[in-house]
């Protein structure tokens, strides 16, 4: 079977890297782009602090965090030592400590169906500042052993290098369906036809332009959201554990005093690619009041990135009935580094008509597609 992945961020490359160590045919196509949401994100891989109501969410999060164990150790024994992921345990912090209260209730429920969360242990202040220095000497904290952190671009680049060396072939270029009677037999880069049985969309926010020249209106938006990233000269950060505060906001420390603080959900932002004072005010002033520490820090760089939110918190994933031939792995909004890798395994083992035992039924395509027209 020949397989065109279009898009080759977290999910795709994931996708395409399960399918090419399979030796289906693989065509990886992309092309450059600013703000796509991969090279921006800093993953927190923590599943079971979210409060998210929602019973699908939760198994695909919960199932992402032990696929991940199986990926890395693949990916490493494959000789990719750059992987970008870390088990380093999760801080959730508050100075309110019947918040924590009820996140340690939360997190011990969840640890009997999830031996994985690892210990759970309340720090005071003076105990969380020990493990996390710069933060705010009034935060108590409820520390999770089995929290990791992933950098999305490392990974993503890991999974493309180790596609290709399983025989995957990339295409730079910008991808149009080609289709016949409305079954989709391959795409068109350039001037270039490449014809296939199965066609694989995992390009993000930008996912409804592929689909638009048929009618379908798929309902995937982009938010853009700011993401700053400060270094504290000298310090080893790489065993400092992630910072999670009762907001959408959180502190992701990397190796050689690097510090990722984010990020902003603008929705509405549409494609505008720009850094804004209010923005990157928002993630500065958040980042601070949270880890005062960080204030004689270097502003390395803000990174956007424009994160594919559908209709709800669930992925898009599984074929368009009014197409043939296409699958859709979109629409994970802020989970894309919680979960995309998984997804995009899920993607693979649909397309090779794999069983699947989660019921992804919830996570259909048709409850975020309008048919406009037939073409």
């Amino acid at each position: 079977m020949k397989v065109i992945v279009i898009g080759t961020g977290i999910v795709g490359a994931s996708a395409a890297y399960q399918l090419a160590k399979n030796n289906l045919d693989v065509i990886m196509i992309d092309k450059q782009q600013k703000g796509k949401a991969t090279s921006a994100g800093a993953g927190i891989v923590c599943p079971w602090i979210k409060e998210v109501e929602n019973e699908t969410w939760y198994n695909l999060a919960k199932e992402s965090f032990v696929f991940y164990q199986d990926l890395i150790s693949a990916l490493q024994k494959e000789g990719e030592d750059e992987v970008g992921y870390k088990k380093v345990g999760a801080l959730c912090v508050s100075s309110d400590p019947g918040i924590l209260d009820e996140i340690e209730k939360r997190a011990k429920t969840k640890r009997k169906g999830a031996p994985e969360i690892g210990d759970i242990l309340r720090l005071n202040a003076e105990q969380a500042r020990e493990v996390f220095p710069p933060l705010n000497q009034n935060m108590e904290a409820l520390f999770v052993s089995g929290g990791a952190r992933v950098d999305g671009a490392l990974l993503r680049d890991a999974l493309n290098r180790a596609a290709q060396r399983h025989g995957a072939e990339f295409v730079e270029g910008e991808a149009q369906l080609v289709h016949e009677n409305r079954k989709v037999i391959g795409v068109k880069v350039g001037n270039k036809t490449v014809f296939a049985d199965k066609v694989l969309i995992t390009t993000g926010a930008w996912a409804p332009e592929l689909l638009e020249p048929f009618g379908i209106h798929l309902n995937v938006k982009p938010q853009r959201g700011q993401i700053a990233h400060i270094k504290l000269p000298g310090k080893d950060s790489s065993d400092w554990p992630i910072i999670i505060p009762q907001s959408t906001h959180y502190l992701v420390p990397f190796d050689d005093g690097r510090i990722v603080a984010g990020a902003t959900r603008e929705t509405g932002s549409g494609f505008d690619y720009r850094l804004t004072a209010g923005g990157v005010n928002e993630v500065l002033t958040e980042a601070l009041e949270v880890a005062p520490g960080l204030e004689d820090g270097t502003l390395e760089e803000v990174r956007i990135g424009f994160r594919p939110m559908g209709p709800d918190v669930l992925p898009i994933l599984g074929t368009v009935d009014t197409l043939e031939g296409v699958l859709l792995a979109t629409g994970l909004g802020p989970s894309g580094l919680t979960m995309g890798p998984y997804i995009g395994s899920l993607a693979a083992s649909m397309i090779q008509d794999e069983e699947i035992k989660l019921d992804l039924t919830p996570c259909r395509p048709g409850r975020a597609i309008e048919i406009k027209k037939h073409v």
